[in-house]
């Protein structure tokens, strides 16, 4: 089994601490320990536990605290995972083989593209349609699931577009798998990350052929302790830990006892509160910013998740837009020397809070670049024009041309799959100067604009 290069994340990871403004990551700004202690995280406990292995599919204690959470499980019904990434690789890796049929709900988080692929299994792919409110097309979608077809991915709410799935359409997808005998996995680990509306209902119990991927990546904004889990049948999860075995055996301990603390009802929902806080505040800054771009982009407001995806008006190459708008050269920003850059995370100016002035000026700066004024045909000139490219990272990747950069543009086109296609513009809970790091030169902050 070879695994081709998981383009979106590669270009993603090569350059998202090196840039000055990374417009690529899909989370709220994440909590401390300081604030996980308030909430009953032993710190001292920490300082003190010998640093062992871990139960490898997860502790008791959480496997049952995560049984609160979907209802008729028991511990048996889980894995413990580093990461929902990982959840969802070891899915894929229990259920298919070679000449199986995968269907792929796109735009989507490109993961599980090259998975399948990489084990035989002929992938295909149904969109979800903006002119729908991003519902499926439902041709698509039965022409992607059919009896060869052995699992069904989709995301709810959405990565990249910030939607949530209809009750109706939920039920229609579980229809579809159960006739053509496919599992359904659905990537859940933007549930609890609602904008304004209710809590999207999980496919959880709609079926038997259901299996939940999640994490405390997105809406509980702890992605560094890469906890994640899978919630399916016991006979299906029990391969998911034969698989993980040979992967990496088990999660962290401490990210184990963190995660015990974190999925309890109280520190959930108050950990869902916060980033809801954070996302109502900023897509308001960011509704502003893209009003002031001009003409030629577009989309629907986000129902849940710190991201939006935008349409952009023009049939220039998606990657072109990133490198041009990411290096004004075309030089690595690394041998550039870049000045100091904003790290994924957020803010950590002034004990992590940069003042509300300070994050709309970096916006600002970004538009410079950006802006559909000025344009050439119907080109954004801001956009294409190298002499005015700023150093801007977000990128992500789908098959066949579905999406484009600031957006998503649901033509066919002949590129090949795997090609880019997509980005992100995020509505970040705030925005920080990461600490120096070994090996990464001191750079100079930049200038603020407003000052």
């Amino acid at each position: 089994m070879k695994i081709e290069v998981f383009e979106m994340e590669r270009m993603q990871s090569t350059w998202e601490n090196v840039v000055e403004f990374d417009l690529s990551e899909s989370g709220v700004l994440p909590v401390s320990l300081r604030e996980l202690s308030e909430m009953g995280f032993d710190l001292e406990w920490a300082l003190d536990t010998p640093l062992t292995y871990s139960q490898s599919n997860g502790t008791p204690e959480l496997r049952g605290a995560l049984a609160q959470i979907y209802p008729g499980t028991t511990i048996e019904n889980f894995e413990v995972t580093n990461g929902t990434s990982e959840a969802n690789y070891l899915v894929p890796l229990s259920l298919l083989r070679e000449g199986d049929g995968f269907a792929l709900e796109v735009p989507n988080y490109m993961q599980l593209w090259g998975v399948p692929r990489s084990m035989g299994a002929e992938v295909s792919t149904f969109q979800l349609l903006q002119e729908s409110n991003w519902e499926p097309d439902w041709a698509e979608f039965e022409q992607a699931v059919n009896p060869k077809t052995r699992l069904v991915y989709v995301s709810n709410p959405n990565n990249p577009t910030g939607s949530v799935l209809s009750t109706s359409a939920m039920e229609r997808i579980v229809r579809r798998c159960e006739k053509m005998d496919a599992y359904l996995l659905a990537d859940e680990v933007y549930l609890g990350a609602e904008i304004d509306g209710p809590r999207t209902p999980s496919f959880w119990g709609m079926s038997d052929r259901v299996i939940v991927t999640s994490g405390l990546s997105k809406a509980f904004g702890i992605p560094g302790v890469r906890i994640g889990w899978i919630v399916g049948p016991k006979d299906l999860v029990r391969e998911c830990w034969t698989q993980h075995d040979s992967v990496t055996i088990c999660p962290n301990k401490l990210s184990d006892a963190v995660a015990r603390i974190a999925v309890q009802k109280e520190n959930r929902e108050r950990l869902y509160e916060r980033g809801r806080a954070l996302l109502q505040r900023n897509r308001q800054i960011f509704a502003e910013w893209v009003a002031g771009l001009g003409e030629g982009f577009s989309y629907i407001s986000p129902e849940a998740g710190a991201m939006a995806f935008l349409k952009y008006s023009s049939p220039t190459p998606s990657l072109e837009i990133v490198d041009r708008i990411r290096n004004r050269t075309g030089n690595s920003p690394r041998s550039r020397g870049l000045p100091a850059h904003l790290d994924r995370w957020g803010a950590n100016l002034s004990r992590g809070r940069p003042a509300p002035y300070r994050r709309r000026a970096w916006l600002t700066r970004i538009s410079h670049r950006v802006s559909s004024r000025g344009r050439r045909g119907d080109v954004p000139s801001g956009v294409l024009d190298p002499r005015g490219a700023e150093r801007v990272l977000a990128v992500r990747r789908a098959p066949r041309g579905e999406t484009t950069p600031l957006g998503a543009v649901h033509r066919r086109s002949q590129q090949e799959a795997g090609e880019i296609c997509g980005f992100y513009l995020i509505l970040r809970s705030e925005l920080r100067t990461p600490p120096s790091r070994s090996g990464c030169p001191e750079r100079q902050r930049p200038s603020d604009p407003q000052r």
